[in-house]
């Protein structure tokens, strides 16, 4: 991983370590996408893949296709904008993306899919966001990397790395399609 894109590096920050690389993260995905299978093995037709925004969207993605490879399955994917339930709003008008979910969560196994699970509150959000547009089945976490650090008592089903971390560092995923490279990295002062 050559950095490139790491621009949400800090100008006092400096990479500490190397967490993943791209083989790391294909191969973490893979694993992940093979606990899903076997998680939710009776109910493969009514499985379906939502990524949270920004960085969860292609991540989810990455799991279908490894899905459609492995079983010939093709899970839906969609992905969710959760700007506007999240609890840290600082009074700012937040930027709002588009949530995009182009099928009926009712009655569904929805595995939400996300880069970095910290505190627990993204993942909040995100089901908040996510019963507003109806009411799965089960709602699954699977997390690319686990820092650590919660606050709420969630914990993901499919992880690919746990990490800790101190709370001042920070995790940072770069993904092929909104960075233009894999690879995470920790970063501190």
């Amino acid at each position: 991983m050559d950095h490139a894109g790491l621009g949400r590096v800090g100008t006092e920050e400096r990479v500490r370590s190397v967490l993943l690389s791209a083989e790391d993260i294909s191969r973490s995905l893979r694993r992940i996408s093979h606990e899903i299978l076997e998680r939710n093995s009776n109910a493969l037709e009514d499985l379906a893949l939502i990524g949270v925004l920004t960085r969860g969207v292609p991540l989810a993605r990455r799991i279908a296709a490894n899905l459609r490879v492995f079983e010939g399955l093709d899970v839906p994917v969609g992905s969710l904008d959760i700007t506007l339930h999240r609890d840290d709003l600082d009074g700012a008008e937040p930027e709002v993306g588009a949530s995009d979910v182009p099928f009926s969560v009712a009655g569904k196994t929805v595995v939400l899919v996300d880069d970095v699970f910290y505190t627990g509150r993204t993942a909040r959000a995100a089901m908040d966001a996510l019963l507003e547009l109806g009411r799965p089945a089960a709602v699954r976490l699977a997390i690319l990397v686990d820092r650590g650090h919660r606050e709420l008592p969630i914990r993901a089903d499919h992880v690919g790395k746990n990490a800790p971390t101190a709370l001042e560092e920070r995790v940072i995923v770069s993904l092929q399609e909104t960075d233009g490279e894999d690879g995470v990295v920790i970063v501190g002062r």
